[in-house]
């Protein structure tokens, strides 16, 4: 199967002139773009051949929920993908596996492919903590799904170490390669196809590092994926 790229552009860049000439760039069949919000229509015009994805979405399908956008409403929008549990969410705004499991459903109830993220901080690895971390973190976050009806057939899982995003310091393929195996064999009974990427600090010199391993399924790409000549790079490895 072939590798699949996923661009996270973050809040990221600032003007809809920009968005377009980015996602023009990007557009590659085995890509999915992830714009911000107010950009998400706009890019969807521009791209051909790659899907459409979003960084987040809210667990309700409608009401009083100041600066929230639903899975509803981001499927009339095209998008087919979306990021769930960003490490920058975890940290940043608080995020829970709780409210992760939540997002997870309402993707499922809407059609949408979820791009679960998964990882350890620093002192977690350092503590050796990180399988005990992302079994936890998969076990209550896909506790929503495991069980619905009709089954969520497809699920993309990508292996973050939060202390390896832009720092420029990755994970060592090697050592990547053996949590998403441990990741994989965590899931398999419930998704025999589920694809595991490896996210942090991923950009074209390193890609081929990692994705010439057959375990894994591609890259969740941050600060790459914003510009247009590391882009075309990394399409051109795929």
């Amino acid at each position: 199967m072939k590798k699949l790229i996923v661009f996270n552009w973050k809040m990221n860049p600032e003007t809809v002139k920009e968005a377009v000439d980015l996602a023009k760039a990007s557009d590659s069949g085995s890509v999915v773009v992830a714009p911000p919000f107010p950009f998400l229509e706009e890019v969807a015009k521009h791209l051909k051949k790659a899907k459409l994805g979003a960084q987040d979405l809210f667990w309700e399908a409608k009401g009083a929920f100041t600066g929230e956008v639903s899975a509803r409403e981001l499927k009339d929008l095209c998008v087919q993908y979306v990021i769930i549990g960003h490490s920058e969410r975890r940290r940043v705004l608080g995020e829970t596996d709780e409210v992760v499991a939540k997002k997870l459903k309402a993707a499922a109830e809407n059609g949408l492919i979820p791009v679960l993220c998964v990882g350890e901080t620093v002192a977690e690895k350092k503590e050796k903590k990180t399988e005990a971390v992302i079994r936890r973190q998969l076990e209550k976050g896909l506790s929503s799904i495991i069980s619905y009806k009709p089954p969520v057939n497809q699920l993309l899982i990508a292996y973050e170490p939060v202390w390896a995003i832009g720092t420029g310091n990755p994970e060592t393929p090697e050592s990547a390669l053996e949590t998403i195996k441990y990741i994989k064999s965590l899931v398999v009974s419930h998704w025999p196809s589920v694809r595991v990427l490896y996210g942090g600090s991923v950009n074209s010199k390193n890609l081929m590092d990692y994705i010439h391993y057959k375990e894994i399924a591609g890259a969740l790409v941050g600060g790459a994926s914003l510009k247009k000549d590391e882009v075309k790079k990394i399409i051109s490895l795929i």
